[in-house]
């Protein structure tokens, strides 16, 4: 099985003809079978905030969420970073908040996407098995790094099996890399029931140069298509290893995100079942 998604539900005119508003769950719905959430990361959504998303999505629909920023430790550059007691208490909060979504089987994956800074040592492998005790085994989780340190030859396939062990889904992204920062796009499996590709856009100035516009530029980026083929073929050949092949389109700075996640579904010949309605004003 294929999925595609978008990064937030929201923010993807060409789903409403462009027009210039946000657009709705249960309009978005009707395009793709899942989304990544993104506002848990600044802060834990309300169990009601939760019910209020499942009722507008077709019971088949399913959320990637992605982790709180004190669980990925994006707060250790902080003038305040957190301790370890308030970083338990965001694991207990957050793992109330999705359990209506893993109860009713509409929780897809945990994406941890963890700092630049967060490199590959004992105490951060350490820190990955302890995510997984504190999550429960049922809990789906997906880890995206953006240190190389992960994948230097000769402790690439350690890597590998450390997730395999710990049940995480490495996520293979697609993005601006160098030797100091980034990753490259390596179609690689850890798990059996999901392969998940996260693709961010290539375009290395935004990506690299951070200035005062830097969060708005970042993912400015249209693939071609013949960049959208070579994802089809390696997605067509993740497909015979993995129960779901999971594609998140991130590369939204210029709202290209929905084309080109439209585009690949055509390519893929790709029709999504249990979709919501189509509202009449959208053709």
């Amino acid at each position: 099985m294929i999925t595609i998604g978008l990064t937030t539900w929201s923010d993807h005119p060409a789903l409403i003809n462009d027009e210039q508003r946000k657009v709705k769950l249960n309009e978005y719905t009707g395009f793709f079978p899942t989304v990544e959430v993104d506002n848990p990361f600044y802060g834990i959504p309300r169990l009601t905030t939760i019910k209020q998303w499942q009722h507008q999505v077709p019971k088949d629909f399913q959320f990637v969420i992605k982790a709180n920023k004190l669980m990925t430790k994006h707060n250790l550059k902080s003038l305040m970073p957190a301790n370890d007691e308030q970083r338990l208490q965001a694991f207990v909060n957050f793992k109330t908040a999705m359990q209506p979504l893993l109860d009713a089987g509409q929780l897809k994956t945990i994406l941890f996407q963890f700092p630049p800074y967060f490199q590959r040592n004992n105490d951060n492998i350490r820190y990955l098995i302890k995510i997984r005790k504190l999550l429960g085994k049922k809990m789906p989780i997906t880890v995206e790094f953006r240190n190389p340190s992960w994948t230097e030859d000769g402790v690439y396939s350690s890597v590998l099996q450390y997730l395999k062990r710990f049940n995480m889904t490495l996520a293979i992204v697609d993005e601006p890399h160098n030797l100091n920062n980034g990753i490259a796009f390596k179609p690689v499996i850890t798990t059996k029931k999901l392969a998940f590709l996260r693709l961010h856009g290539r375009n290395e100035d935004g990506w690299f140069h951070q200035g005062k516009d830097w969060r708005s530029q970042r993912t400015l980026y249209r693939y071609n298509d013949s960049e959208l083929k070579a994802f089809a073929d390696s997605i067509k050949d993740l497909e015979k290893q993995v129960d779901e092949v999971c594609i998140i389109f991130n590369n939204n700075s210029g709202k290209d995100a929905a084309p080109n996640a439209l585009n690949l579904k055509d390519l893929l010949n790709l029709h999504f079942k249990n979709l919501a309605p189509k509202q009449l004003d959208l053709f």
